[in-house]
């Protein structure tokens, strides 16, 4: 009975060995998951990268806690060396805590102050911990705000449709901030699983050419095309086999914010699902009877089928 305990709690570790060491990707509507990623509580083993992913709420939360806790610990350690801290009662809680956020705060009221060479230890101690916890505060909260983001939102959809008498596949992009995106750059990417000659499962990935892949400056929209043609990896797919393939397209975007001069990305993904063949999208552009042109941004998301005549 021993053995058996003893041989079930063996396998039971080597299972939880095992996991930590296996990636989980569900395929979820055409889209692929990796539990876990992009996910704050995945970053638990490198504690910088965790305090810049996580939310602002928890962040400040977190900042709270351990502001706290720090002061009761130093607030334990002057209780323990009795009548240590002038104008304090001695043994009271509330005093110790308070002279310690004063300390750690470097505010110096001067009503409390110490007075023995333990406390002044204590004191030596906090004030080095206050100054390393500011800086590293400092530097925390610098890299959140500074972290450059770019605020670009892609069409739900993408469409395969003539253009210029040659299947076509095109999706939307825009720029929601309505500042300058300098030298802004796309690629698209084609992955789809494949197997090998040698019989060896495989996913591929095909870089997609577009008609054009940058812009000076984007500002408002833009729209992203690629021929289908006999050098096109979609050449001779259909909506089937694209399920079948697992078909994923990877839309990369990258510029340089006018406003702050710093690099700024986006991503997006398209499914088999996503793609709808024989549709176009509906118009934004509009014009006035003055001869103006506006966009119309309610139907950026938007597509009709083609006609069949």
């Amino acid at each position: 009975m021993k053995y058996r305990l003893t041989l079930r709690r063996f396998l039971l570790k080597r299972k939880i060995k095992n996991q930590r060491h296996q990636i989980y990707i569900k395929v979820q509507d055409g889209h692929f998951h990796i539990e876990g990623v992009n996910a704050w509580y995945s970053f638990l083993r490198d504690p910088y990268h965790l305090l810049l992913t996580i939310p602002w709420t928890v962040f400040m939360a977190i900042i709270g806690c351990l502001y706290i806790a720090n002061n009761v610990i130093f607030a334990l350690f002057y209780m323990a060396g009795g009548d240590c801290i002038a104008n304090a009662k001695v043994g009271s809680f509330l005093d110790a805590f308070f002279f310690s956020v004063q300390t750690l705060a470097t505010i110096g009221y001067g009503a409390m102050y110490p007075k023995t060479v333990y406390s002044n230890t204590i004191v030596t101690i906090e004030a080095m911990v206050g100054m390393v916890g500011v800086a590293v505060l400092t530097g925390l909260s610098f890299a959140r705000f500074s972290k450059p983001t770019a605020r670009v939102v892609f069409s739900r959809v993408a469409v395969i449709t003539p253009y210029d008498g040659i299947p076509t596949l095109i999706f939307r992009t825009a720029n929601k901030r309505r500042n300058l995106i300098i030298e802004a750059q796309m690629q698209v990417y084609l992955m789809r699983d494949e197997v090998t000659i040698e019989g060896q499962f495989i996913r591929r990935i095909y870089e997609m050419q577009l008609l054009r892949h940058r812009s000076p400056s984007f500002t408002l929209t833009w729209a992203a095309m690629h021929q289908i043609n006999e050098s096109s990896p979609l050449y001779g797919m259909t909506p089937e086999s694209m399920v079948q393939t697992n078909s994923t397209l990877v839309v990369s975007m990258s510029g340089i914010d006018e406003t702050v001069a710093q690099l700024v990305h986006a991503r997006h993904t398209y499914a088999a699902h996503d793609i709808l063949w024989n549709s176009r999208f509906v118009d934004i552009f509009h014009q006035t009877p003055e001869g103006h042109r506006y966009i119309d941004y309610r139907y950026f998301h938007d597509v009709v089928p083609l006609d069949p005549a």
